[in-house]
């Protein structure tokens, strides 16, 4: 046998099996090779030690290291010779290498430095969660999490590519082999096992990083406007009267629904504080005015917080610091205590207000206390998502931000639990990390950080169609975290409840009509009056060629357009603000819906799709009431009706360079977009986003 311990190159792909004894590393081999129809390398030391085993009873000693590591190699190469695409090896170096520090506390340098050099496409670390199993050569069951723990640091230590596997044998193999597939794909688009791996830990399907790329490619389609949804064309119009009637109808049956209310909540209140950021980066005290930094930036935003200062719900707050902080603050200039007002704000060691989320900050000021964002949702969830004196409010938040929100819900619930005489049920849950999104750059090379990983974004709120999906529930109400309003909560709880009215009403028509379809007793009339009722109530038409279908296929179309989760959004008359609205759209198969459009998703180089943007009356406000289960109270499986085409492109500058990733379809936008819709015109007061801080000086947000 030749003595060296020199790898062939090779473009086989090679996948090395790695974790102490008895976890299951030759089965696996083995059962890879015969699914992938090649050869796997066996475990020299197996034969050489029993071989030594069976002559005299000896078992192994340190000098047995370098002749095992000859051995294994050696076999390696053989065997690679004759392998087709991939070679699956029980062991390698590094296993020799591992096992020779644990039991003689010491590695041959030529081993150590072959280990180290020895390269494979990808390793699996075995899991011991199999059961030990016993034989001549094998040592003991005792202490195999010490021991597992050393081959997972060395991988660590020695910037292995590596995935853990753990399972019976068959989800191992099940494992293994998607895994394997897609790591063949990486390959071929040009990724390192490095990056898979990092894709792999991050939980993104790698399906999806392909989609991704092929989108920063070829860019994503625009949506096509045919024309603005208005009132009595797409948008529902209802009087004062029949707003009641609605709210009473849904006050009538709620008692018969699992009610919740959904907040998206993740992320901090940078944005709300961003030129107040900007100003304290860009303003030195020392060698300017505030008043010649506002004329040098063009900044309409600073005067008017400034000026404004008192009106501020948090005002005396951080002027009471400011006073304890500066005994001679009352004799500052003007401009000394407007900047120290703004610092002490954004100050990590004191308020800290844009890295907080906008749920904990304080928003209203009323006679006896200061109220969060948390506190309007609780209030707003007992008065219309309240159903037999229970209540239940579900929050997405960042990890980061889960125990402010825990603290400020446990301060506040027993006031309003008292006050209301409801049980609140609140619940949290995170962004998954498996819908972010990679980022390219200009010339779309995955863009990495200084430690050359890949940099990862999220992939916006339409990922939240996972968490809405988790959620058990009949009737889901959702609204943003900053749109909440001081006082006038009747009015906020007629509109809201009217939603639902109308949610249950149209929900009752559509479950009959499946019904009906289910026990075959749909005629000829009856498909005709269905036919009217999504014309005229959901805004669905049938194709042209409807009328050429047998009645069975009628039928069967019938139920595919009825059999679906509903929704009932709000909408209010468009002020100029930024943001969705609802339009009359045209997908690629030429039918028409009414969906909510962002203006990103809008071709503004189009002159008549700008014309159609620019003539919408009205604008939405995220105040949307959904049914998501059917007709035999199973809920849906709301990602497959997301149309999984209408994603966003989203730029940004980083360090001075463009870079860009890929968001979802947005949570009510193409997330939603195959589901039944409603638009109806609520009252402007239902819409009181706080997008910057200075909307909290806003009427709806003022004392009164």
């Amino acid at each position: 046998m030749e003595k060296n311990l020199r790898q062939q190159k090779t473009s086989i792909i090679k996948i090395a099996l790695f974790g102490p004894e008895s976890t299951g590393k030759t089965t696996l081999a083995k059962q890879l090779a015969d699914y992938y129809q090649t050869e796997w390398v066996p475990e020299f030391a197996r034969d050489y030690l029993q071989e030594k085993w069976e002559e005299n009873q000896h078992i192994c000693i340190a000098d047995d290291m370098m002749p095992i590591a000859f051995g294994q190699t050696a076999l390696e190469n053989e065997k690679l010779s004759k392998a087709k695409k991939y070679l699956f090896c029980d062991t390698n170096l590094m296993v020799t290498k591992v096992f020779s520090e644990i039991y003689y506390g010491f590695c041959d340098p030529l081993l150590d430095e072959a280990a180290l050099q020895h390269e494979y496409d990808l390793v699996f670390l075995t899991d011991i969660d199999v059961p030990w199993e016993k034989d001549d050569i094998r040592d003991t069951p005792d202490g195999r999490e010490t021991v597992f723990s050393t081959f997972k640091q060395t991988l660590i230590n020695t910037h292995k590519p590596f995935i853990t596997l753990s399972g019976n044998k068959e989800s191992r193999l099940a494992q293994a082999v998607s895994i394997i597939n897609n790591l063949t794909i990486a390959k071929d688009k040009g990724f390192t096992s490095a990056d898979f791996v990092e894709i792999y830990k991050h939980g993104v399907a790698f399906e999806n990083i392909l989609r991704q790329l092929k989108a920063f490619k070829k860019g994503i389609a625009k949506s096509n406007l045919v024309s603005p949804a208005t009132i009595n064309n797409g948008i529902l119009s209802l009087s004062e009267s029949e707003f009641k009637e609605k709210a009473a109808f849904y006050d009538q049956e709620k008692s018969k629904f699992k009610l919740k209310k959904f907040v998206p909540a993740s992320g901090a209140a940078s944005r709300m504080f961003k030129f107040l950021t900007t100003f304290l980066k860009d303003f030195n005290i020392n060698k300017e005015t505030i008043n010649a930094y506002r004329n040098r930036k063009q900044d309409s935003e600073l005067p008017i917080f400034i000026v404004a200062m008192e009106k501020f719900p948090f005002f005396k707050a951080v002027d009471k610091k400011l006073r304890e902080i500066y005994p001679d603050f009352e004799s500052l200039d003007r401009d000394y205590k407007n900047y120290y007002f703004i610092k002490l704000l954004l100050s990590e060691e004191y308020f800290d207000f844009a890295n907080k989320p906008k749920a904990v900050l304080p928003f209203h000021e009323y006679k006896t206390h200061i109220a969060n964002p948390i506190e309007e949702h609780l209030n707003e969830c007992v008065h219309y998502a309240t159903a037999n004196q229970v209540s239940n409010l579900h929050f997405t938040v960042s990890e980061a931000h889960q125990v402010l929100f825990e603290e400020s819900v446990t301060e506040l619930k027993e006031k309003i639990e008292k006050a209301s005489k409801t049980q609140i049920n609140t619940t949290y849950s995170y962004q998954s990390k498996k819908t972010d999104s990679i980022t390219v750059d200009a010339k779309n090379k995955i863009v990495r950080d200084k430690n050359d990983t890949i940099v990862f974004r999220p992939g916006g709120h339409g990922a939240l169609i996972d968490n809405l999906n988790a959620l058990d529930a009949d009737m889901i109400f959702i609204k943003n975290i900053d749109n909440v309003i001081q006082n006038h909560i009747d009015q906020i709880t007629l509109y809201k409840k009217a939603l639902a009215g109308i949610l249950i009403t149209i929900q009752q028509k559509v479950f009959g009509y499946l019904k009906a379809i289910e026990k075959e007793e749909i005629e000829s009339e009856k498909i005709s009056e269905i036919v009217l009722f999504l014309k005229e109530h959901l805004n669905t038409e049938v194709t042209n060629d409807f009328n050429k279908f047998t009645i069975e296929n009628k039928i069967i179309k019938l139920k595919e357009l009825l059999d679906r989760p509903i929704r009932v959004c709000g909408m209010v008359k468009n002020e100029g603000e930024p943001g969705g609205g609802p339009f009359w759209v045209m997908n690629n198969k030429g039918e028409v819906s009414l969906q909510i459009v962002e203006t990103s998703q809008v071709d503004l180089s189009n002159q008549k799709q700008q014309q159609i943007l620019a003539e919408a009356t009205h604008f939405n406000p995220v105040d949307l009431v959904c049914g998501i289960k059917n007709y035999k109270n199973e809920k849906f499986d709301l990602q497959q009706f997301v149309d999984q085409k209408a994603g966003f492109i989203v730029e940004k500058s980083v360090d001075g360079k463009t870079v860009r990733s890929y968001e979802l379809p947005g949570l009510w936008n193409g997330s939603m977009a195959n589901w039944l819709t409603i638009f109806v015109a609520v009252p402007l007061i239902t819409f009181n986003p706080v997008k910057t801080v200075n909307d909290l000086l806003k009427p709806a947000h003022q004392p009164q």
